[in-house]
């Protein structure tokens, strides 16, 4: 029964109407590890990039305690890195300490009034984290997971897609990501699976959730399959890396 450790954004959990508690069983880590006769524990939050999973993989005493027991950790951050970001990321995420609450909501609407406009303005430029920081971060990852576990499989996946008009429906950084990526990954031998290839047609033509970014329940089946495939022939099945 192998156990995945899944570091992720909102596309992990997100369905197609709201966000979902981790064990729903139609979200794509699920589907995956049930596909593969195994179960998923899910370390994710909205907007999470490589950065964050960086930062939570060192920082959060639960995933150290996961990590222990963990058959294969799936690496599903970095397309949120590629959206693009008006603001700074440090004053974007600054907007939910200013006060007083009247001032943060109106600065906050007006902000996000403002962000497609200045997405298409900009072309998508600044991007949330540029590319050779999402390798850099995934990189510092893999790095300290083969110091820990040197036998632990790794995979990880390429850009999603979007049609967010949040966003202007702009998202000229995602090739620049995606190659980085593609790049990286047969450099350091970790398998990837693309996103945009699996659900690119689900999210384009409309059929995913109305914000244009996340998924309905046929993205995260589509996903949690194909990872299922990818993931199959780097664990033995009966057989537990960790030893448990």
């Amino acid at each position: 029964m192998p156990r995945l450790l899944v570091f992720g954004d909102s596309l992990s959990f997100q369905g197609p109407e709201s966000p979902c508690a981790a064990d729903e069983p139609r979200l794509w880590p699920n589907i995956a590890a049930s596909t593969l006769g195994g179960s998923a524990e899910l370390v994710a939050s909205a907007g999470w990039t490589a950065r964050d999973a960086w930062w939570a993989m060192i920082g959060d005493p639960r995933v150290w305690a996961d990590l222990k027991h963990a058959d294969v950790v799936v690496l599903a951050v970095g397309s949120m890195d590629t959206l693009p970001s008006p603001l700074p990321t440090y004053l974007r995420g600054g907007l939910r300490y200013l006060r007083p609450s009247g001032l943060r909501r109106t600065v906050r609407k007006a902000y996000l009034a403002a962000q497609p406009r200045l997405a298409v303005a900009m072309r998508g430029r600044p991007r949330v984290l540029p590319a050779k920081l999402t390798v850099h971060y995934l990189d510092r990852a893999v790095y300290a997971l083969r110091i820990l576990r040197p036998e632990l499989p790794i995979v990880a996946v390429l850009p999603s897609v979007h049609r967010a008009s949040s966003y202007g429906n702009v998202h000229t950084g995602r090739e620049e990501t995606a190659a980085a990526i593609a790049a990286w990954s047969r450099r350091v031998d970790v398998p990837v699976l693309n996103l945009a290839e699996v659900v690119g047609e689900h999210v384009l033509s409309g059929r995913g959730n109305p914000d244009g970014m996340h998924w309905g329940w046929e993205g995260h089946a589509l996903v949690g399959k194909a990872m299922a495939a990818l993931i199959g022939p780097l664990v033995a099945p009966g057989e537990s890396p960790a030893g448990t």
